[in-house]
């Protein structure tokens, strides 16, 4: 059962389904009207094309069937972990094994202490998904799928290899949480863009946002002895050097980071654009959090907060460059 049938959920429950996996989907009538009468088609960049008739899955508005589920991938938003997981107790039987797909730190936690019963594993899908009409969801940037280790998930192991979703398991996950998250700082400043990805991270001063987001997020990490693994071409520390080297070094060194599909933007981008909350108190307000406990200021993240805030509550401005660094950078330099 995929409960949470956004991008991110459909693509991942859809490539499991062309698996052969008995995948329910749970979501919005809207959503899953759009799934029933197209069924999927699952693209990537890399040239994949995966069709699944509405026939192999099945669809329902409530998790009424989770007690015949033997896994349940939890892929809502941060902000609705807990009413996702009080849907399911009283109806999830015990030892089923659930998984959090979810942006953030600590949403396993969440779901951990409202069913005790079931195996609650974190996990982090490290892909990006555009939703197209019709039923068609691509995957936008390169990237598999992040889940802690566990004996319960060998006997899930066939169908999840055979998915092709590259899922890989880790002993310890929390520094990939870390790690993914200080990839996430990115969203905001995508949102605000209003660009598409790869013509964001392309563009010098946007990077040298994302480069002061990180650079104060490593230094109240540190300060509190977390260590994000690498998951990028060179260490957290060096990659934020390299966003601010002008436009042609960075495509010289980094050509990876810029290997995304043209339309791919951030989910925060979407939601902005569908009136949505964001995930953003789950994305920088972690690290203004996490600053707060070691007593240091993180006025950046706290700035991007505010200004997607502002975007969530009308404020329809796009902010070039120029503009959205000046904004950080006054706010970086007077600590506050």
């Amino acid at each position: 059962m995929v409960l949470g049938a956004g991008s991110i959920g459909v693509y991942v429950g859809g490539k499991l389904a062309a698996a052969g996996a008995d995948v329910t989907f749970v979501g919005r009538p809207r959503m899953l009207g759009e799934l029933e009468a197209s069924g999927l088609r699952l693209t990537d960049l890399d040239g994949n094309d995966d069709r699944v008739e509405p026939a192999a899955f099945r669809t329902a508005t409530d998790p009424s069937g989770v007690a015949d589920a033997d896994l349940v991938l939890i892929t809502v938003k941060s902000a609705g972990t807990a009413a996702a997981a009080q849907e399911l107790a009283g109806l999830i039987k015990p030892g089923t094994v659930v998984i959090s797909l979810q942006n953030g730190i600590g949403n396993d936690t969440v779901i951990r202490e409202i069913l005790p019963s079931c195996v609650v594993l974190a996990g982090m899908v490290m892909f990006n998904v555009v939703h197209h009409e019709n039923g068609r969801f691509h995957r936008g940037t390169t990237g598999g799928i992040a889940v802690a280790n566990d004996a319960v998930l060998n006997r899930f192991a066939p169908v999840l290899h055979k998915s092709g979703l590259g899922w890989k398991r880790y002993p310890d996950l929390l520094p990939v949480q870390w790690a993914k998250l200080l990839l996430n700082l990115n969203n905001p400043i995508n949102a605000l863009s209003g660009r598409p990805l790869r013509e964001e991270l392309g563009t010098r001063d946007y990077r040298r946002c994302l480069a002061l987001a990180q650079h104060e997020a490593l230094t109240v990490m540190t300060a509190a002895r977390i260590e994000p693994a690498r998951l990028t071409v060179l260490p957290p520390e060096a990659m934020v050097r390299l966003l601010t080297v002008p436009d042609g070094l960075f495509r010289r060194v980094a050509g990876r980071v810029l290997a995304i599909d043209p339309v791919a933007r951030s989910s925060m981008a979407d939601d902005l654009a569908a009136g949505r909350k964001t995930e953003i108190p789950w994305l920088c307000g972690e690290i203004v959090s996490l600053g707060a406990m070691v007593g240091l200021p993180t006025p950046v993240n706290q700035r991007l907060i505010e200004l997607v805030t502002a975007a969530e509550n009308g404020d329809q401005r796009t902010w070039s460059g120029p503009e959205l660094l000046a904004q950080l950078s006054a706010v970086s330099r007077s600590g506050s």
